[in-house]
């Protein structure tokens, strides 16, 4: 599976410059990361969440997991959940479950990002397979899903959900 079109016709319709990373089949933004010699900061996993009745998208650096009881209260409700399998199989229709990449938008979910990806100057994800990737400029990303920046992780060691389905 290529990358979905609606991702590829995004990019090139706004003449974003982006790079395609061809890898063996890997599962998860870490794998992935090592797999391409790309540093663990610099390559950026999804996690879609359901906050009440709505889906968001959630992107932060690989190796960190999601901070849903921060999440919880950033968004002053107790109904926050990392979305199964199926709903992101229903939300993101042309993506490989687990690779979708950090586009919300372009599905109709907002886009929330990790205060710590706007330190760097190209982030690294997955492009809706689990055998390519895209690399491209924060900056660029941003002017295109313009992101809501804020602290979405917390160390791993706290006991938090691992976002697994990355």
């Amino acid at each position: 599976m290529p990358i979905p079109q609606t991702v590829r016709t995004r990019l090139d319709r706004e003449h974003v410059h982006y790079e395609v990373l061809f890898h063996s089949r890997t599962f998860g933004a870490l794998q992935v990361a090592r797999t391409l010699h790309v540093p663990e900061q610099q390559m950026a996993k999804v996690v879609i969440v359901k906050v009440k009745e709505q889906f968001v998208t959630t992107v932060l650096p690989a190796r960190w997991t999601v901070d849903l009881h921060g999440l919880r209260k950033m968004f002053g409700t107790h109904r926050v959940r990392l979305a199964t399998e199926q709903e992101m199989t229903e939300l993101f229709p042309d993506c490989e479950v687990g690779a979708m990449p950090p586009f919300g938008m372009l599905y109709g979910l907002p886009v929330y990002v990790d205060r710590s990806l706007v330190q760097d100057g190209e982030i690294v994800f997955e492009g809706g397979t689990h055998s390519e990737a895209i690399s491209m400029r924060y900056w660029d990303f941003a002017a295109l899903m313009f992101p809501t920046v804020v602290e979405l992780h917390r160390p791993s060691c706290d006991g938090l959900i691992e976002g697994a389905r990355n």
